[in-house]
């Protein structure tokens, strides 16, 4: 295995670069580079079977006959990527285009055909084990460098520091770097960089050394002999002890395994296990994987669906300070945590999530929010590592049958629940019912239920129904529940709930807070995951419905102890696994409490002894938009896409505050600087002497904007709005902070974005700032915040429109001096301008109006807006003029005397094409009037079966959406 080599020594040709290896020297990666576990004759007699010979793999094999240094392969379309084996072995030569394969440990690409001829340059794949040989096999070895030719190489050269860029590199065939799979130092393939005694060098295994398993510790054990034949004759049997038997002698067969783990203990060393169900996230969990195997020794990475982690859990068993990542739903981390149950691991190795299910209330709980997007693997190793061990109450239901129902009532109904054990919550009525009809579609049509946004459509749906059909209205009048002795069954009957959860995190329902904060209520204690109590709470339909905005349930009790009698069969779901479940008594108690990796608030490194720096007190950051569109195509480009971003304004903040605190003062910045179409961006505020004039930001940011991390990583990437609270703005910016918008650039919903820019008159803008790309906007800290020199600018906008620009709403009176607040509702009498145009649909009278400076913001005695009249009447222009240039405010306004808005009165008046432009520019479909109506249920009430199914249908969308802001970011 490894045998010696002589070693080429690259000589200058001329005219040619001295090269660290030549073309002809590859086979020095392969064999001499893998681990050295101490003289050649401890080698086994042995060697394993040629990785050449066998067929290619895409899992790691775990039997006798493993091979060291065996590449795992996956299907690659990705262009670009040179056959690794070289021109003159290739067999892709006179063949246009044939399959290839991706090594997911280190990183090659070979055609399918060429896999073969990696064993004829000797190539092969970082070792993922070692050999017990013979002697101790606790013997010191360590770990060399696994060496590979790149033809394309990101970062920068360990030794000269410069980046390994070249002209035209995308199809070239040049040899530009060589690194490690291991610990990932790279080097030009010069020997001026890369020099010649490096390649015997032990590895460090690189920054995540730490949770790396080595693959010194993973050892191929030899199977046991049975018997052995001597030449000599065998003694006489004077010994009357029993012999073997045959059956003990199976058991230890049984119990032998071709791979042991002898960990080195170190209070350094945090090993990580990554247990992935490839099932969930779609696509992602594969994806997910492949990444783990670049980073971690292939032999730490499991696949779920092939066994379960009870083998893996068994073998890793003894390693010390040993950490596990579970890949998946709540469901995936609670097998885990059922499987460390039945191993009774002492001590319990602590759980941490990665998010790649639909709920994920468990990992929005512990801080690993609600879904994973594209943060790096690479940080969240880190993340695993320096996380904080928790604890999780686990609670146990004990089940039986309930003797006081005749048998007629077990027919329709299971005797058994789907699971003993629940670390999240336990409920039942509606939420349950919704989930068992989603649970039995999906069994019985399997094939309709591979999109999650097709599942999420169907579950909208069937909540929808089961709401109509009020499936859930007699849940009282069928339970009883005591806790610690005391019986809620009268309040539950007198309140009648419709669910009723047992709640064991703060978190149910992807990502709702049931419990809320008791705040003034001494009755009860705020909720915790590790206080031994469980939370008790009881839903109507109208608290379920106001969970989505904020609301919670009624708390009924926090309890150890909770017996519940039902006396028909009712819907109920254990952690998300629903079943109807026949009359029973169920007592619920503690189990026990698992450990948990609770992702900890990043916080800057410890400054040196000698280090007088400090964080400042305030820290003055200039705040800029990337667009979805942009962060999509170059978020692998730090430079390009900071060259794209659009500068909305500067804010100061305390120097250690976090993500939470810069939010607020972004939210801060919107209202406080009016935003303006380019048309009209003119406007100055005087610094100092008055010499630096300023634009005013014309970007409106969505709802659903996120911050990204700029600095700590790569590349840019998305950070989850749940856990803002655990960055530290100096962690994740320099000189400044960026933020994604998902949704399109809205300039306050102002017409005229598009418009050429300065806007009528007056030369001294700011120099450089384009239509669309202002300057930045500095709050000041004397005075009213944000004020400007507005005199010439109401000159120039009052201009501008008369000139015939296109029409924006006055965003500033004509004489004021600062700019304005975020819009103040007016009153209007019926006889004003713009409401009396509204009011009769006269265009001409409303634009003159308008123009003369009146405000759209304004109601009548009866809370009618310009929006509701417009409706209400059928003026298609109108309200497409109002919707276009009015504030996004109007949209949502209800009347004082109904509560309806303009959307409820559309829907009940037939005007469908007035529907249309609401519901597409974000009016809510979920807003009731005084009666409880949505607009779709005016719709129905109108006789409209149409529009009420349109309505149906897009509310149901705002429902996905929302939950898509909060689980996908």
């Amino acid at each position: 295995m490894w045998r010696s080599k002589k070693w080429e020594i690259p000589h200058k040709e001329p005219g040619k670069e001295w090269k660290a290896i030549s073309r002809s020297g590859m086979q020095h990666l392969a064999p001499a580079s893998l681990i050295a576990p101490g003289p050649p004759t401890c080698l086994p007699s042995t060697a394993p079977k040629d990785p050449a010979d066998r067929e290619a793999r895409s899992i790691v094999d775990w039997n006798e006959n493993a091979s060291i240094g065996e590449h795992l392969w996956y299907d690659t379309s990705v262009s670009g990527d040179v056959c690794y084996v070289g021109e003159e072995s290739c067999m892709a030569k006179t063949a246009k285009s044939l399959p290839r394969k991706k090594c997911a440990a280190c990183k090659i690409v070979v055609h399918v055909a060429c896999i073969d001829q990696l064993a004829k340059i000797n190539f092969r794949c970082k070792p993922t084990f070692r050999e017990a040989g013979c002697r101790n096999i606790r013997e010191p070895s360590f770990v060399r460098h696994h060496w590979v030719h790149r033809r394309r190489q990101d970062g920068k050269c360990k030794q000269c520091g410069k980046g390994f860029q070249q002209k035209f590199a995308f199809h070239s065939k040049e040899i530009v770097a060589i690194s490690c799979s291991w610990c990932k130092q790279a080097y030009h393939n010069k020997v001026s960089c890369f020099m010649l005694q490096q390649i015997e060098e032990p590895c460090s295994l690189g920054a995540h050394a730490a949770v790396i398993v080595p693959p010194t510790w993973v050892i191929r054990m030899r199977r046991p002999q049975n018997s052995f034949k001597s030449s000599t004759k065998k003694k006489k049997r004077t010994s009357f002890k029993r012999k073997p038997s045959k059956k003990g002698m199976d058991e230890q067969e049984s119990k032998w395994r071709p791979f042991i783990i002898k960990p080195l203990p170190s209070a350094l060393t945090k090993p990580v296990l990554i247990f992935i169900n490839p099932k969930s996230g779609g696509n992602q969990g594969t994806k997910v994987m492949q990444t783990f195997m670049w980073y971690l020794n292939p032999r730490q990475v499991f696949d779920l669906s092939n066994g379960g982690p009870r083998d893996a859990l068994e073998m890793y068993k003894k390693v010390p300070n040993l950490r596990i990542l579970a890949c998946g739903g709540d469901g995936t981390v609670g097998w885990i945590l059922s499987v460390l149950d039945q191993l009774q691991m002492n001590p319990q190795p602590p759980v941490a999530v990665l998010p790649l299910g639909t709920g994920n209330d468990l990992a929005r709980t512990l801080n690993w929010g609600g879904g994973y997007t594209d943060e790096p693997v690479s940080k969240i190793l880190s993340h695993v590592e320096d996380g904080l061990i928790v604890q999780l109450d686990r609670w146990n239901l004990d089940l039986q049958r309930n003797p006081d129902v005749g048998p007629e009532e077990f027919d329709d109904g299971v005797q058994k629940l789907p699971l003993d054990v629940f670390n999240n919550y336990f409920s039942l009525g509606f939420d349950a019912h919704v989930t068992l009809e989603f649970h039995e579609s999906r069994e019985a049509n399997p094939e309709k239920f591979n999109s999650r946004f097709r599942n999420k459509m169907f579950y909208a749906g069937a909540a929808f129904s089961d709401f109509l059909q009020r499936s859930s209205k007699d849940l009282a009048k069928h339970v009883k529940v005591v806790c610690d002795g005391m019986d809620l069954t009268p309040k539950i009957q007198e309140l009648k709930f419709q669910c009723i959860v047992f709640l064991n995190i703060p978190r149910y329902c992807a990502g709702t807070m049931p419990w809320g904060t008791p705040g003034e209520h001494h009755d009860f204690e705020p909720q915790r995951h590790d206080d031994g109590y469980i939370e008790v709470i009881g839903f109507t339909m109208t608290s379920l419905a106001a969970l989505q905005v904020g609301g919670h349930g009624e708390r009924l009790h926090q309890c150890k102890e909770v017996t519940l009698t039902t006396y028909k069969s009712i819907p109920m779901q254990v952690d998300g696994e629903p079943c109807r479940l026949a009359p029973s008594i169920i007592h619920i108690a503690l189990r026990n409490k698992a450990n948990m990796v609770q992702k900890a608030k990043r916080r800057p490194s410890m400054p040196l002894l000698n280090d007088q720096q400090s964080l400042p007190e305030q820290l003055r950051i200039r705040v800029s938009r990337v667009s979805m569109h942009n962060y999509e195509a170059l978020y692998y480009d730090k430079e390009k896409l900071r060259e794209a971003s659009v500068p909305l304004g500067v804010i100061v903040v305390p120097g250690d505050c976090d993500l939470m605190v810069c939010r607020t003062h972004i939210d801060r910045l919107q209202e406080d600087f009016p935003f303006i179409p380019p048309s009209f961006q003119r406007r100055f505020q005087q610094e100092g002497d008055g010499t630096n004039p300023r634009v005013l930001s014309s970007q409106r940011l969505s709802p659903k904007w996120c911050f990204l991390d700029s600095t700590s990583a790569e590349r840019f990437f998305r950070i989850d709005r749940a856990q803002e609270h655990l960055h530290l703005v100096v962690d994740t910016s320099g000189d400044e902070l960026f933020v994604l918008d998902p949704e399109p650039v809205a300039c306050g919903g102002l017409a005229g974005e598009g418009a050429a820019g300065g806007g009528g008159g007056g030369g001294g803008g700011a120099t450089g700032a384009g239509p669309g790309m202002p300057d930045l906007v500095e709050p000041t800290t004397g005075g009213p915040e944000g004020a400007v020199a507005a005199e010439d600018a109401g000159d120039r906008l009052e201009g501008a429109a008369s000139a015939g620009d296109q029409l924006v709403p006055r965003c500033l009176p004509e004489n004021s001096s600062h700019v304005q607040a975020p819009p103040v509702i007016t009153f209007s009498s019926e006889d004003s301008g713009i409401m009396s145009a509204a009011r009769i649909g006269d265009y001409e009278k409303f634009l003159n109006a308008y123009k003369s400076g009146e405000a759209m913001l304004t109601t009548d005695s009866a809370g009618w807006t310009v929006l509701h009249h417009a409706a209400s009447l059928g003026h298609k222009d109108l309200v497409r003029f109002i919707l276009s240039g009015g504030p996004s405010e109007l949209l949502d306004m209800a009347d004082t005397e109904t509560g309806e808005t303009a959307l409820h009165k559309a829907a009940a008046l037939h005007h469908r094409t007035i529907c249309y432009y609401l519901v597409e520019k974000g009016a809510s479909l979920m807003k009731t009037d005084l009666q409880g109506n949505t607009p779709q249920h005016k719709a129905q009430e109108a006789g409209d079966p149409e529009l009420a199914a349109y309505l149906e249908n897009r509310q149901h969308y705002q429902m996905i959406v929302r939950e898509d802001q909060e689980t996908a970011v």
